[in-house]
């Protein structure tokens, strides 16, 4: 997939961050980011569906999300090559190379047919993605308009902290930025544009008092006459 330079530059960093970090990331991130198991547990795919994540990172989640709904096909973006090597590696470790598989993607701009032979899928989520994607507003609606009928997108990142003390959320923020990530106070907003801009139905719901933020856009259900 060739990439323009502002995409070459983002894929670049983030190799460059992970390099190091995709070893001990798990180890790590289970204890701050918080409503990643929530979502799996909510995902509830329909039996033969496709799942996508977009934002992949490890694989962690889809690992999780595969043993949780057994009956789903899996497929993961990442920007990050090197992401994308510790994927790999723990879903072959945990023998389920025959059902998740992995592709180097933007998640503004990704052709999912040329990818994974799927252009369309019943739950595409990101996982702590859009804090950390310049054009954040872009992930969404490309994962938006990946969606086939009857589908949905959900997603969950740090919230705004609202219902914590000042102190807490101006500490969290300042070391998340020594990271390159930025919470998006502006989440609940382009949802609901996105939404109406796709013929989508927007949800917001924040978690752990503000800690994070949970979202989705769905398909409308047909209500056809009788």
């Amino acid at each position: 997939m060739g990439k323009g330079n502002g995409v070459g530059n983002h894929a670049g960093h983030m190799d460059a961050i992970y390099r190091t970090q995709r070893h001990f990331y798990d180890l790590t991130r289970k204890y701050y980011l918080l409503g990643r198991d929530r979502l799996i547990r909510e995902l509830a795919p329909p039996r033969g569906g496709t799942v996508l994540e977009i934002g992949c990172g490890t694989g962690r989640n889809l690992i999780a999300a595969a043993r949780a709904w057994p009956e789903a096909r899996y497929f993961g973006i990442d920007i990050s090559e090197a992401m994308l090597e510790t994927a790999r590696a723990k879903v072959q470790a945990a023998g389920l190379a025959g059902r998740i598989t992995l592709a180097q993607g933007d998640a503004t701009a990704f052709d999912a047919e040329a990818l994974f032979g799927v252009s369309r899928f019943d739950r595409i989520f990101q996982s702590y993605t859009l804090s950390m994607i310049p054009d954040w507003q872009g992930a969404l609606r490309e994962g938006a308009s990946k969606l086939a009928p009857g589908g949905r997108l959900d997603v969950v990142d740090f919230g705004q902290q609202e219902a914590l003390p000042g102190a807490f959320k101006r500490l969290l923020f300042a070391w998340l930025a020594r990271f390159d990530v930025e919470p998006r106070q502006a989440l609940p907003m382009v949802l609901q544009q996105i939404g109406g801009a796709q013929g989508l139905v927007d949800q917001f719901t924040p978690l752990y008092r503000g800690y994070a933020w949970a979202g989705q856009l769905s398909t409308p259900i047909s209500t056809s006459a009788a």
